[in-house]
């Protein structure tokens, strides 16, 4: 194969890939540090203003019941600002497990072809642990031998982001490990840092997909986000500067986050905006089946062509991917 057509495998996987990172980034970026008190129940009426202090308790009684379901089934919508790389919208189904990170989903939407116009118009990815597996397509296994999978090992990517730096290889690992240090986190995280907006609000009852709910709301500037992480205080002062000079460097200014909590004190849905520079980043995600089987089955080796392989191979040639 030759290095025009390695170039297009790398921007093919780098947008689906980069999508679930960006997905569980969100969550590591927004790791708190909640202990749940009680006994993971709200109060069987609520009514129908709480007040700040109340609607806390009913998310940590949401946080508690989310960390010790452990999985749920996905769908979700993600739509990036055009013109900046991965930008369009995205839909995802699937199974998705935070203890320990699995995932198989399935990816549909404009973002897929936005770097590559012949890329599929859909794509599967499946995770177990820090490896990723993506499907490139029919077409693309015609050029590998059949092999249709892309392995991507993040531990790797983020070791050959220490290492490089430079532009081409590097830079695309860097682009899909950035935000991913504290990656096995899961979506009571989030409820952790909605727990921590200094204006978190309960809209109210709402219904969301035929069920009965209650709607919160809250926002953090990128600085009280910082503050309110307590899993960065955990990193050496040198990574800890690294990432938030790379937070910063991004340009995100804030997340406004609401979300949806069924009267088993779960999420049903979820939807977080980042503000940016070049335009809202927004993803929504719907929960249900809370508990599903999320085991996962990574394709055989036979089948999988290794990034970092691609990468070498393409710095080696001189070739930006």
């Amino acid at each position: 194969m030759g290095t025009m057509g390695k170039q297009n495998l790398a921007r093919r996987v780098a947008v689906p890939a980069a999508a679930v990172a960006m997905v569980l980034g969100l969550a590591a970026c927004e790791g708190g540090d909640s202990e749940s008190k009680g006994d993971g129940k709200a109060a069987d009426s609520a009514p129908k203003a709480m007040s700040r202090a109340d609607a806390g308790k009913a998310l940590n009684a949401a946080y508690k019941n989310t960390s010790e379901a452990k999985s749920a089934k996905v769908k979700m919508t993600m739509s990036m600002p055009e013109g900046t790389p991965g930008g369009g919208d995205m839909e995802m189904s699937g199974v998705m497990g935070w203890d320990p990170t699995v995932l198989d989903m399935t990816m549909s939407g404009s973002a897929l072809q936005e770097s590559d116009p012949t890329a599929p118009t859909s794509s599967r990815v499946i995770m177990d642990g820090d490896v990723m597996y993506v499907d490139m397509g029919a077409e693309a296994a015609k050029e590998t031998d059949g092999r249709r999978w892309m392995k991507m090992d993040l531990g790797d990517l983020a070791e050959q982001m220490e290492k490089s730096g430079e532009a081409g290889g590097g830079e695309m690992a860097k682009a899909m490990t950035g935000g991913l240090e504290n990656m096995n986190q899961d979506p009571a995280q989030q409820i952790a840092l909605l727990m921590e907006s200094p204006n978190l609000k309960h809209v109210g009852p709402a219904k969301v997909g035929g069920e009965e709910t209650q709607h919160y709301k809250g926002t953090l500037s990128l600085k009280e986000m910082l503050d309110a992480n307590t899993a960065f205080d955990t990193l050496p002062e040198k990574d800890r500067k690294e990432l938030v000079e790379a937070m910063e460097t991004s340009g995100l200014e804030g997340y406004q986050t609401q979300l949806w909590v069924n009267d088993d004190d779960l999420p049903v849905k979820m939807d977080v905006t980042m503000e940016t520079p070049e335009g809202d980043v927004r993803i929504v995600q719907t929960f249900s089946d809370y508990g599903a089987a999320a085991k996962v089955e990574a394709p055989a080796e036979k089948d999988t062509l290794d990034f970092m392989d691609l990468l070498k191979e393409l710095e080696g040639m001189g070739a930006g991917a």
